[in-house]
């Protein structure tokens, strides 16, 4: 897990872990910037510093792509083949958290969602 909203493409030509631009990345930053700005932790960029102290998102948003190449994803097939406009939000550090802390992971994102609405 990791604290991030991460837009395509998710793949590039080489398979290497490189920026690989969409040609909506415009659109694509902005979705991902709606939601990260309302989420404090995120947007400060370097959630997991315990788990990763070398991953750093700035504005907490990154390209799928830059981040790790991940070849044949949903969002790059939904966003080329249906034209949805797709994001992959990570929610947290911890991939499966306890349901105690459900609430607190609700708080966190509550105004994000509500934010990533408004844009449509």
């Amino acid at each position: 897990g990791s604290l991030v909203v991460n837009y395509p493409f998710d793949d590039d030509e080489q398979g290497i872990a490189i920026y690989s631009k969409s040609p909506d990345d415009a659109v694509f930053q902005q979705l991902a910037l709606s939601y990260s700005k309302e989420n404090t932790k995120m947007y400060q960029g370097s959630p997991c510093k315990d788990m990763y102290p070398t991953e750093y998102f700035p504005h907490g948003i990154t390209n799928g792509a830059k981040w790790y190449n991940v070849p044949g994803g949903m969002q790059d097939w939904n966003y080329l083949n249906t034209n949805c406009f797709e994001v992959t939000i990570e929610l947290g550090c911890v991939k499966y958290p306890k349901a105690e802390e459900l609430p607190k992971y609700w708080e966190q994102n509550r105004r994000s969602l509500l934010q990533f609405m408004k844009q449509v």
